[in-house]
């Protein structure tokens, strides 16, 4: 600069000198430093400054703009593209998610019609499609492209599939949008040079049961990661079959609906020809369930021949309003289970249930997780009813590898919390219990000289070996979301971190 002359300032440097210095910066940093000049805005989007793609998208007209600038300059080169269709400004009323939804879907599916969709609702799912578009079209020919995740939200999915047949065809009647959709995704596939990782969860009918069959055979063999999850899918139809799993003979991760994991993928998976498998996590809905059967689910023989070919394989669970006479078919002895999750609106979890958790899977259990998002919260399920032991206390004695234990809408009581502190101690990273499902014995309420609340935190946070409190909203739960979407991102983590 010194030789040019004072005129010359820093937008005179070098591109590949500018890209360098902006491979330090954050993302926002990088933003605005390209604001100085025109020369480092034209740097800004440089393939090498972004090579993963991470966003969360609000089902608003306003983000199109946005998201189709941002899809021109990355779309065609970005090597990890993860899209999340977020759910917080969708209305409450007209078709909204959660129990309620539920309600109104079921209804519909008994023949009924269903509740009809305010046009605010309507102009969502029209704008939803849009974005899909957008997404889709601009990595149709990105040959470099390695992770592909898409993740479309529950409340405006629905839950029991009537949005697919009802509300959708008021937005595309001819079902052009959703032909497109499905063609740019099977496009993708088809162009893929590079995938290793595909993960694709209620994402509105975009997999169908031919989409895989795009893949080419080395992409397909080479494939480590697959995700497919669409309680959209009719009758017994599945988005995979084990003859078409026999292709992926690398994958090192899986994650499916549970009731499309039969006992023939198992088998497949077992085969010697098969990299171990280390990740796989499974869906089970009570929606799921009732359209399809648990006959094909596979049986403790096929999980022995799994787990001898996969010794590290490591399963996660999330049961969403299953029966629990359900689940004590599905739990087989053999299954390595590390985490699960139960979350209802209807279904209460039985003692029975964890108590056999407890005894089957005390060698692998880390987290646990029990959910019940009930009205009346006047009246919590107790687990410890007719019962010597507390089966929550039995677990944290049995499962000596248990790191995370959170509860909600289940009766805990004080001293059962206490113990469970000191049998599991600092090993006990998070434990998190909503305050309300905190119950006192009347023999600890009756001792005037000394406050019960104050003892039963203080003798908690000491066998922590940590400050502890009860969670005192239930939102400030590290697991509180929507539960397809809690699902959806755990799974990510736990399958990246093989």
């Amino acid at each position: 600069m010194s030789v040019c002359g004072e005129a010359v300032g820093a937008g005179s440097l070098p591109s590949e000198l500018v890209v360098h210095i902006f491979s330090f910066l954050a993302a926002p940093d990088r933003l605005r430093a390209s604001a100085a000049c025109s020369h480092w805005r034209e740097c800004l989007f440089y393939p090498a400054l972004w090579p993963r793609l991470r966003l969360s998208l609000r089902v608003s007209p306003a983000e199109r703009p946005r998201l189709e600038f941002l899809m021109r300059k990355c779309g065609w080169f970005v090597r990890e593209l993860r899209v999340q269709f977020a759910a917080d400004n969708y209305p409450t009323g007209g078709g909204g998610g959660g129990a309620a939804a539920g309600e109104g879907a079921s209804a519909a599916g008994d023949g009924e019609a269903p509740p009809p969709l305010s046009p605010r609702w309507l102009d969502l799912l029209r704008t939803y499609l849009e974005l899909v578009l957008c997404v889709l079209s601009s990595v149709r020919n990105n040959r470099n492209l390695q992770k592909l995740s898409l993740f479309g939200d529950i409340s405006i999915l629905q839950q029991h599939g009537s949005i697919s047949n009802t509300y959708l065809g008021k937005v595309d009647p001819d079902g052009k949008k959703i032909k497109q959709i499905q063609q740019l995704f099977e496009e993708i596939l088809g162009n893929s040079r590079q995938l290793k990782w595909l993960s694709c969860g209620l994402m509105l009918q975009i997999v169908t049961p031919t989409s895989l069959s795009s893949l080419s055979n080395p992409i397909a063999n080479t494939m480590e990661h697959l995700s497919l999850l669409d309680n959209h899918i009719p009758g017994n139809t599945t988005l995979i079959t084990a003859v078409e799993l026999e292709r992926f003979v690398n994958l090192r991760s899986l994650a499916l609906d549970f009731c499309d994991f039969t006992a023939e993928m198992a088998r497949v998976l077992a085969d010697s020809n098969h990299v171990p498998l280390h990740r796989l996590s499974l869906l089970v809905h009570s929606v799921s369930i009732m359209h399809k059967s648990l006959d094909n689910m596979p049986k403790d023989e096929n999980w022995q021949a799994l787990t001898r070919n996969s010794t590290n394989l490591r399963v996660y669970i999330m049961a969403f309003d299953v029966k629990s006479d359900d689940m004590l078919r599905i739990l087989k002895p053999s299954i390595p289970l590390e985490r699960i999750h139960f979350d209802s609106y209807v279904t209460c979890v039985s003692g029975a249930v964890v108590d056999l958790i407890s005894r089957q899977y005390d060698k692998f259990l880390t987290h646990f997780i029990l959910m019940n998002d009930v009205v009346d919260m006047s009246a919590f399920p107790d687990l410890s009813d007719n019962r010597n032991e507390d089966p929550l206390v039995l677990l944290a004695w049995r499962c000596t590898r248990l790191s995370l234990l959170a509860v909600h809408g289940y009766t805990v009581w004080a001293h059962n919390l206490i113990a469970i502190a000191r049998l599991r101690g600092s090993d006990l990273k998070v434990l998190e219990v909503t305050e309300e499902s905190i119950d006192f014995d009347q023999g600890e309420l009756a001792d005037q000289d000394v406050d019960p609340v104050h003892n039963f935190i203080e003798q908690v946070s000491l066998g922590l070996g940590r400050p502890w409190h009860a969670v005192m909203d239930i939102e400030l739960l590290s697991v509180f979301t929507e539960p397809t979407r809690h699902f959806y991102r755990e799974m990510q983590s736990f399958s990246e971190g093989i």
